[in-house]
């Protein structure tokens, strides 16, 4: 009965590290299709969000197949519920990055690439945040996890910078490109909610590797 449980935890970890893999593309693609002003690499990512929205699905079904068919200890329910919760976060990437997809359809001029420079920086950060912290759930890497939180300080660095900056480029500019100052506003937001995401992500590693939740009173033995 063990063995056949293991396997199944370890189909988990597979399909939630799939599913950070299709959040990282997702970043990537929503990130050059700025870049490119490509409204048609748009639609896709749009499209390809249904994968994703799909594969939370199935990991949802697993994790209830595993809570109700097994008699999982305290650790292993540790772990089941955190993924829970991590697939809701992966999900809400997913949304966010569909969101970048949305503003590049309405807008009416390309991003020039010296606009994109922080901002792809942003990208490549929290790419990173999200895969490092499906990585630390699937090998138990507590530090690795804290990690990740730490790094979300420098995302919202990233954000008030670029915001600020905006902000000041509208002034001087009195109004013109104000729409296209206000989408970068947006995007640069968008990366922010996704680092805010992988750090909820990471925190739920925490606690399925030591019981205890950073902003909760949740705490189990095992």
């Amino acid at each position: 009965m063990r063995n056949k449980f293991d396997e199944q935890l370890h189909s988990l970890d597979e399909q939630l590290t799939h599913m950070g893999e299709l959040c990282e593309t997702a970043i990537a693609k929503a990130t050059q299709a700025l870049k490119d002003g490509s409204k048609e690499q748009a639609k896709i990512i749009i499209t390809e969000d249904e994968e994703i929205d799909q594969i939370e699905k199935d990991i949802e079904r697993l994790c209830l197949k595993l809570l109700l068919q097994q008699q999982p200890v305290a650790k292993d329910l540790r772990r089941i519920s955190a993924a829970l919760k991590m697939i809701t976060d992966m999900e809400r990437i997913g949304d966010q990055t569909s969101d970048i997809a949305e503003i590049i359809l309405s807008s009416k001029n390309d991003v020039a690439a010296d606009d994109i420079h922080v901002i792809g920086t942003m990208a490549s950060e929290v790419s990173k945040m999200v895969r490092n912290s499906v990585t630390a759930y699937v090998n138990r890497d507590l530090e690795l996890a804290r990690d990740v939180m730490k790094a979300d300080d420098a995302i919202d660095q990233y954000f008030e910078e670029v915001r600020d900056e905006m902000i000041d480029f509208i002034k001087e500019e009195k109004g013109e490109n104000g729409k296209k100052i206000f989408d970068l506003i947006m995007v640069t937001k968008y990366l922010e909610r996704i680092g805010d995401h992988a750090t909820n992500i990471a925190e739920w590693v925490e606690f399925s590797i030591t019981g205890v939740h950073k902003d909760s009173a949740i705490m189990h033995e095992g």
